[in-house]
């Protein structure tokens, strides 16, 4: 039996949408999903209840999707089941964010749940190489794909985030704990016009059990906000939602989308 733990975002629903049975949604107080109902909520403070209430209740595979925030935990809430665990989660809550996401990982694994990835679960939610759109990026779309996946790979070392914009060389945007949207969103009070291209891909050598990165119909519209050109995403690598309506807004906009390979 598989529980999908889902976080926030369109995600967890196009997972479960996928699967030929429903999974048991599950959430974690303080970062419901909004697309999806779940059946059952958490504290963070009754993780240890919680997987015991998933094993006994047959589950015997965990998929995480969407985002999740971090909660302080209330010491007084914590039970008894999760006191034991008390140590993992602390230096969870300090990690960076791919630490963190070992650390939770690595609890459901020791109870012996296996952790699957949403592409895994929902291959087809993962894009081929090559160019989906209209519109095909030029030589100096190429040049900046190279420096945005430079710039990305930099970022890894500091835990900092999963994609940047790029124009003519230069980083004119890098994402940081507020997210792709937000830094796209700060872009359209850009001073140097309008050109360039959003880069995304997973960080270097990050677990890609979660947090894979994830674009829909959204970005592409904040990024035809921002004034940029076109987004390469590296292929196999980043989770495009509604596929379809992503590549018609990039039409629509005369934006290009270019699956990229890693490198």
């Amino acid at each position: 039996m598989l529980a999908l733990i889902a976080g926030r975002g369109a995600l967890p629903a196009e997972v479960a949408a996928r699967l030929a049975a429903r999974p048991l949604v599950c959430a974690m107080q303080g970062s419901e999903p909004d697309h999806i109902d779940p059946e059952l909520t958490f504290r963070l403070e009754h993780l240890g209840s919680f997987i015991a209430r998933l094993t006994a209740s047959g589950v015997t595979e965990i998929c995480l999707a969407g985002a999740v925030g971090r909660p302080p935990i209330d010491p007084r809430e914590i039970d008894a089941q999760t006191m034991p665990l008390v140590p993992v989660l602390q230096a969870a809550l300090t990690d960076g964010d791919d630490g963190a996401l070992r650390a939770i990982i690595g609890l459901f694994e020791q109870a012996g749940m296996t952790v699957r990835t949403a592409h895994d679960v929902a291959p087809d939610l993962l894009m081929g190489e090559g160019v989906v759109s209209d519109t095909q990026p030029g030589e100096i779309d190429h040049a900046d794909a190279a420096r945005g996946s430079a710039v990305v790979a930099a970022m890894s070392q500091a835990d900092v985030g999963q994609s940047c914009a790029i124009r003519r060389g230069q980083a004119i945007a890098v994402e940081n704990l507020f997210g792709t949207d937000w830094m796209l969103q700060a872009l359209q009070a850009r001073p140097d016009g309008t050109g360039g291209l959003l880069f995304k891909a997973p960080k270097a050598g990050q677990d890609r059990r979660a947090d894979l990165p994830t674009i829909g119909p959204q970005t592409v519209e904040l990024a035809a906000a921002a004034g940029l050109s076109g987004i390469v995403l590296e292929a196999g690598g980043v989770i495009v939602l509604d596929q379809d309506e992503v590549i018609a807004a990039c039409n629509r906009h005369g934006l290009f989308l270019w699956l990229r390979p890693a490198g």
